[in-house]
């Protein structure tokens, strides 16, 4: 069983930073991708970032882009999302995902087949 396991969320005020981190594991388990989606109350879980291992391509959505950095955290099957210039509307529940099959589509949620269970990140005006 892969464990998917988000750390670092919080309260922030706008303009502030956060740091993200996400630790999938298993014994000799390897992903091909990780990725940050998030969240909003009454809203649509939308993508945020991917990083795609053996190119090592960042892939980030327009709202996030020149604020958010995925990067690997230090190890295999790890992920960190540095957060800067928050905004209250990046306001969310961030879930962590890794894929495990081929690195297409890293803008798409259906290529993840492990979730994390999610960390709130609130931004107040």
């Amino acid at each position: 069983q892969v464990q998917v396991v988000e750390s670092g969320g919080g309260l922030v005020q706008a303009g502030g930073s956060l740091r993200l981190s996400c630790a999938a594991s298993r014994r000799a388990f390897s992903t091909s991708a990780m990725a940050w989606f998030r969240q909003a109350p009454g809203k649509e879980r939308e993508f945020v970032a991917a990083i795609g291992w053996s190119t090592g391509r960042t892939y980030y959505a327009s709202s996030v882009k020149g604020r958010f950095t995925i990067s690997e955290d230090g190890a295999e099957n790890t992920v960190a999302l540095q957060m800067n210039s928050l905004k209250p509307e990046d306001t969310a529940v961030y879930y962590c995902a890794a894929a495990s099959g081929p690195p297409f589509g890293l803008t798409n949620y259906r290529t993840y087949n492990y979730w994390g269970q999610g960390t709130q990140v609130t931004v107040s005006s």
